[in-house]
């Protein structure tokens, strides 16, 4: 995404029936902006199942190639991250989707908006086409609390009188671009979002957020937003390493930068762009550089999940991929990071001990030559800088870990 006109790409948008709250709800208090602070995030596990989860993502790039504000349903995807904000003074608190892809914060479905002291209706309604649904409502204007570091007066909020099915959930905290924002709401242009406000009025110095997840598969499998800069506690050493935003179209709206792709020592896809995209699960890469894998794994594919499938002898065989970003480093996916979670394999409506590759292929019509997905960003520390234009990676104590 430009400067100013996006701030993240998108974030792993899928639900659950496990749900681990970790979201902070303590009252709010003055805070000035000198250190980042962190929303906690809680993971969701789709107990209901996916079919088909490569073509599942491979909608979503099409959805967001196209223009459109993208958002994966609660629905259709394996694994989703929700937090619990607080909406007026003092605060009713509500579960979220957060989503990185879409931009406008709504609430009131499962649950009704409670109006405070600060609440103000603005006489205006809004709506939000999604790529699978719609929402319509309400516009107003209250205090988000997301939490006690991080308070937003006056934030454009939508209430849902509309909506399609939520899976429990009450709303979105849409973290995107402001662009999307754009004909959401009538009687106005654009809706300054969230990180926008928290910006705006001194709560964080810099329009930079920090990702991080830990394996779905591992022993603490939640998620943190560092919203003004990034936990420098969960990288390993002191290096954040960043690259430009590529100026490659349409790759360039988004998260996008210049990659390159060896299995082994074998080059299977030449430097070229693509995106970093919090709200795609898999590593999606050219239709080429798919066959070219394809064929050095002896994977097969399988038609209930859309992923490769290997044996154990295959995955005892499998060489590392690496991945060279920009000009700077070479980040190394390791045979266990390759391989959906086996311990979730029935969520994807795959056999329970079968082994299934997350590297997936992006599809002929592809707009851009890869998507670095939830699976690649599990395994790294993410960093995307509005301020200065650029997205930065460093390792992780997952990095390396053979959680799946």
């Amino acid at each position: 995404m430009v400067p100013s006109t996006k701030l993240l790409s998108s974030l792993l948008a899928l639900p659950a029936l496990a749900f681990f709250s970790l979201s902070a709800s303590a009252l709010p208090h003055p805070r000035t902006a000198s250190s980042p602070a962190t929303l906690k995030l809680a993971v969701r596990i789709n107990s209901y199942g996916i079919k088909n989860i490569a073509a599942a993502d491979r909608a979503r790039i099409r959805a967001l190639q196209a223009g459109d504000s993208s958002f994966i349903s609660a629905t259709n995807n394996a694994l989703s991250y929700t937090a619990d904000i607080g909406v007026g003074s003092p605060p009713t608190y509500y579960t979220v989707l957060v989503d990185t892809g879409s931009s406008n914060t709504w609430i009131g479905a499962n649950k009704a908006y409670e109006k405070t002291a600060t609440s103000r209706d603005t006489g205006n309604t809004f709506s939000v086409q999604y790529r699978t649904y719609s929402v319509s409502g309400e516009e107003y204007t209250d205090t988000v609390t997301l939490n006690s570091d991080l308070v937003i007066g006056n934030q454009s909020i939508g209430v849902a009188l509309k909506y399609s099915v939520m899976n429990g959930l009450n709303g979105v905290l849409g973290l995107g671009p402001v662009d999307s924002t754009q004909g959401t709401v009538s009687n106005t242009d654009e809706v300054a979002t969230v990180t926008d406000n928290l910006y705006e009025q001194g709560t964080i110095s810099s329009e930079v957020l920090g990702v991080f997840f830990a394996p779905a598969s591992s022993y603490d499998n939640s998620g943190e937003l560092t919203f003004g800069g990034y936990d420098a506690s969960k990288i390993l050493g002191d290096t954040v390493v960043y690259v430009p935003v590529t100026s490659t179209y349409p790759a360039s709206r988004y998260w996008g930068i210049d990659q390159s792709i060896s299995y082994g020592s074998t080059q299977i896809l030449h430097k070229t762009a693509g995106i970093v995209d919090t709200g795609t699960t898999l590593i999606l890469i050219a239709s080429d550089a798919f066959n070219k894998y394809k064929s050095a794994t002896g994977g097969t594919l399988d038609e209930a999940t859309g992923l490769l499938k290997i044996s154990s002898d295959q995955y005892d065989k499998l060489s590392s991929l690496y991945f060279t970003i920009g000009n700077e480093v070479t980040y190394k996916l390791t045979p266990n990071a390759q391989i959906w979670p086996r311990s979730l394999n029935s969520v994807i409506g795959g056999t329970t001990d079968d082994i299934y590759l997350v590297v997936a292929d992006i599809g002929s019509d592809s707009g851009w030559d890869f998507t670095n997905g939830y699976c690649f960003l599990e395994r790294f520390y993410s960093v995307f800088d509005t301020t200065n234009s650029r997205v930065g990676f460093a390792t992780t104590q997952y990095t390396y870990a053979t959680t799946n």
